[in-house]
């Protein structure tokens, strides 16, 4: 089983008291985050809505540290950001003010 989980390497985040699974850079789990998107590189990579809902997320939430969110967990935050994109747009007509980075 030790041999397994060396190449997981997955840790609990204990800031958050739930149920939020950090992952780590290392290991084989770590390699495969990466490569889907997730991890602190991807982190950069997002455009300030994004922040903003890893921002609501930790602070109002309290779901803990959003700064090496899984590849899973940065689609859902993205998927936020577009729906918010989306209704503003359909209750002003206009585009939101922020760009988004993944197009």
């Amino acid at each position: 089983m030790d041999f397994l989980k060396k190449f997981t390497d997955n840790k609990e985040s204990d800031n958050s008291g739930g149920d939020h699974r950090k992952q780590d850079e290392g290991g084989l789990m770590g390699m495969i985050n990466g490569a889907m998107g997730g991890g602190q590189k991807s982190e950069h990579k997002e455009d300030l809505l994004d922040k903003a809902v890893d921002l609501v997320q930790e602070h109002v939430f309290k779901q803990g540290s959003q700064s090496n969110e899984s590849a899973i967990e940065q689609a859902k935050d993205e998927a936020i950001s577009d729906a918010i994109r989306d209704q503003y747009k359909k209750m002003t007509g206009k585009e939101f003010m922020i760009p988004d980075k993944s197009e």
